[in-house]
Formats: C-alpha cells, structure tokens, sequence
C-alpha cells in the first residue's frame, strides 16, 4: 500500500503563519505591560503585582500599582496601538514610507487647540483641554483633506496634494503657536511639557476619555484594509474594481484623526512609533493591509511601554519620557530608512 500524503493548502499555511505570527505579538504586548507595572523607581515582585490587581489592601505596592503604574502603562498600550495603526495607514495612502501620521496636520492642530484653551478659557486640568485637543485635530485634517481635494482636482486628493497640504497646514499652525505660546507663560510650560510626549502622570480616566476615539479609529481602519490594498494597485485598477477613491481616502483619514488626535491629545507629541512601527510589521505581514494594521497596532502598543520602561531605568532614580526614549531610538532608525529607501517603493 502507498501512503497518501496530505497537502496543505498554501492560503491555509499562510493563514496559519500569520496567525502565529499575531500571537507572538499579543504576547509581547503583554510582556511589555508586564514590564511597565512592574519596573520603576521601585521593583514591585509580579506576585505583588497579582496581590494589588485583585485583593489590594492598601499596602504601598498596592498604591504603586492600582495609582500609578497601572493607569500609565493601559495609556501606553492604548497610545501605542493608535500610532501604529496610523502609521501604517499613512504610509499606505501616500505611499510614502518616511510618512508619518502627524503629516495631516494633526498633531500641530492638536497642539495649537490645546494652548488656546489655556490662553483663552484659562484649562489647566487634562481632563479639559484633551477634548479641544481632539478637536484642533478634526478640523486640522479636515483643512488638509480640503486642500487635497482642491488640489486634486475631479479625481480627488492624491498622496502629493496631500502631503503638500499636510505639510502647509502644519507649518501654519505651528507658527500660531509658538507666536500664542512665546506670550503666555502657562501655555509655554504647559506646551513644553506636551511637547516631549509623556504618559507618566495619567490617571486611568485619561484613558477613559481617548478610548472611545481610538476604538472608532481602529474598526475604520480595519475596514478601511481592503480598500487600501486596492489603492496600492493605482487608482485606475481601484476604480475599476469599484472602489470609491475619494471615499476610501476620507475613511483613510477620518481613521488617522481620531486615531492619532487622541494618542497626540493625550500624550503629547510621540514622535516616530507611526514612522517606524510599519516597517517591521510589513516585514512580518507583506503588503496585505488586513494584516499590516493589526500587526502594525500591536507593535506599537509594545513599544511604548518598552520605551517607557527603559526612560525609567537608564535614568534611575529619576526618569526620562517617553518621547525622549523614542526620538533617541527612532533618529538612527530614520536616518538607516533614508539610506536603504532611495530607490524603494511600498
């Protein structure tokens, strides 16, 4: 008798793949959250940690915890994910792999709203200018998305109209305000400190307030993968498949805003995880955006605890933020990406 063998289908094996390859994501985002309620100015044993989670009784660890620890790292992993996501998204509707989300003006929209409110209502309460801080970042986007379908002409905006407006809009609002902050000494404090990208000192309600934004970024996003993988065919082969391009770009970007205007709003200005997070996740996952956005996602919400994490050791007992670690980390990573991306296309 001849053994018959079993042929796996190869859509199957690739499924299989990147399914694995999903999980072993999940699992260093855990493991980095792990890290991040446990390593700090002072070690709490992870059996602590178990004890503080679910039976506190009040001990110093369980301040740590329950106070500190546990509220900064779900914004971390929530701000990671967001960027990631909308990094890869940004990158995929301009077809730019140096793109990074604050191109649409978002994060200097966030800014600008941000200081007004404290220059002109006097907030000095996060919990009150986070909410004009998403709004500075709808209305920038939607100038930028205004600009790029003006610029665009009948077939809609195009990456370069809306690079260019991007970049337009945020060069103007940044003028704004440094001019609104050289003049007001609390929105100058206030924007320095927002300006290093931070998520020490945040409460859980922080999160409260961005997560709403971000989970309505990430079903748009998601839904906007199969439209995106048909843009990245040209958008007469995307028309012709009956996709709506100027439809799937105002999703694209509406994802962007919300996704970006909350992490940036909340943390500040967290510069290159939506730069860098892409470029290992489409090494992981190809073109296929179904995959690249969660895989892009769950990078990013690894990263900016790890990074976070080390701010907390290398300056032991003191610490450093975030968005220090990260630029440290994400300038040679540019600089290596300029060099191999010369003649590179996504």
């Amino acid at each position: 008798m001849t053994a018959r063998t079993t042929r796996v289908p190869p859509a199957m094996t690739a499924r299989s793949r990147r399914l694995a390859v999903l999980g072993a994501l999940a699992a260093a985002v855990t493991a980095a959250a792990v890290l991040s309620v446990t390593v700090g100015a002072k070690f709490v044993p992870p059996l602590d940690v178990w004890h503080a989670l679910w039976s506190p009784s009040g001990t110093e660890h369980d301040v740590i915890v329950r106070g500190l620890r546990v509220p900064r790292t779900a914004l971390g992993l929530l701000a990671g994910l967001a960027l990631g996501v909308a990094g890869a998204l940004m990158q995929g509707h301009t077809r730019n792999p140096l793109a990074d989300p604050g191109l649409l003006g978002v994060t200097q929209g966030a800014a600008f709203a941000m200081v007004l409110s404290i220059v002109v209502f006097r907030l000095g309460s996060l919990y009150g200018y986070i909410w004009f801080g998403l709004a500075g970042a709808l209305v920038a986007s939607a100038a930028v998305f205004a600009l790029g379908l003006a610029g665009g002409g009948r077939g809609g905006p195009t990456p370069v109209t809306l690079a260019l407006a991007g970049t337009a809009v945020s060069a103007f609002l940044y003028a704004l305000t440094s001019t609104i902050v050289l003049l007001d000494r609390q929105a100058m404090d206030m924007f320095r400190f927002w300006q290093l990208g931070s998520i020490a000192g945040r409460d859980a309600a922080v999160a409260g307030q961005a997560l709403p934004f971000v989970a309505a970024g990430v079903l748009l996003a998601l839904a906007n993968g199969p439209g995106l993988n048909a843009l990245a065919l040209g958008e007469d082969v995307a028309r012709a498949l009956g996709r709506n391009v100027t439809l799937t770009r105002l999703a694209g970007i509406a994802a962007i805003t919300l996704l970006t205007g909350a992490a940036v709003a909340a943390c500040g200005s967290l510069a290159f995880i939506g730069l860098i997070v892409p470029h290992p996740a489409r090494a992981l996952a190809g073109p296929d955006h179904r995959w690249l956005l969660p895989y892009s996602g769950l990078i990013g919400a690894a990263l900016l605890p790890a990074a976070d994490v080390v701010g907390r050791v290398v300056a032991h007992p003191g610490e450093l933020e975030a968005g220090v670690i990260l630029a440290l980390l994400g300038a040679p990573f540019f600089i290596i990406l300029i060099r191999r991306t010369r003649s590179a296309r996504l």
